[in-house]
């Protein structure tokens, strides 16, 4: 790369750049030259950023179940180019967060009542496996960091955003000790058929949630499996009872 070619890349990219132009080098192949590398990282940055933000607005409420999302209105309001936000659009379809609506167009997935009880049934027998699974893999540093952070939102005020994210963390981590990577990949599916359908209902129940991840993770602490999957299985059908309250007034 020349000088002035490191000159015009900016500052985030020129390792990217470098890094991509020497595999280049090593195998030999042809390749592109230095600035189409950089656009190219230029568009795969924008295209991460499209995706992340667009994930964000889903789980988030932002755009509810059924919201339409053009490609052209998604990138004048997200301040990129068609390419980036096309990619991320496709990404979010291929995860089950959105639909194709037309050729156009995508829309955020909705998740019905039905689809929703038998995704929260199916959770229930792949988290209390995965507990199973991964109860003497889990480390005491990793239950206690979960505790710490349960009792951190616990004070003072908090956003649902991080009500969501430690929720996500206590789950994944439990799943990931499993050592399975299809069951982490199929809990993380029947969890996203929930949260998706929770766009919708707006349901609120951060206390209980709270106490009842406590009772799996002081479960897990003492080893005790049993204890450990009865926790996890009554958190997930208490979810399933507050949806029907909500429903059924």
């Amino acid at each position: 790369m020349t000088k002035a070619d490191t000159r015009a890349a900016g500052t985030g990219t020129k390792k990217a750049v470098r890094k991509l132009a020497a595999d280049r080098a090593q195998t030999d192949a042809p390749g592109a030259q230095p600035e189409e590398v950089l656009a190219e990282t230029r568009v795969a940055s924008l295209g991460e950023r499209a995706y992340r933000r667009l994930r964000e607005m889903i789980l988030d409420r932002e755009l509810e179940a059924g919201a339409l999302l053009n490609e052209l209105r998604v990138a004048d309001q997200l301040e990129v180019s068609r390419t980036p936000v096309r990619e991320a659009l496709i990404r979010l379809t291929g995860e089950g967060l959105l639909v194709r609506a037309d050729a156009r167009s995508f829309a955020v997935r909705t998740v019905s009542a039905r689809e929703f009880f038998e995704s929260m049934r199916v959770r229930e027998v792949l988290e209390a496996q995965a507990i199973d699974l991964g109860i003497q893999r889990l480390t005491p540093a990793a239950i206690d960091m979960l505790e710490e952070k349960v009792h951190a939102l616990e004070v003072g005020e908090h956003t649902e955003v991080e009500h969501r994210e430690l929720d996500d963390l206590l789950h994944k981590t439990i799943a990931e000790a499993s050592g399975n990577a299809v069951l982490v990949q199929m809990i993380a599916m029947m969890r996203l058929n929930a949260r998706l359908f929770r766009v919708t209902s707006h349901l609120h129940r951060q206390q209980e949630n709270h106490l009842e991840h406590l009772a799996i993770l002081a479960a897990l602490k003492s080893r005790d499996k049993v204890e450990a999957r009865n926790a996890m299985i009554s958190h997930i059908r208490g979810l399933q009872d507050d949806v029907i309250k909500a429903i059924t007034g």
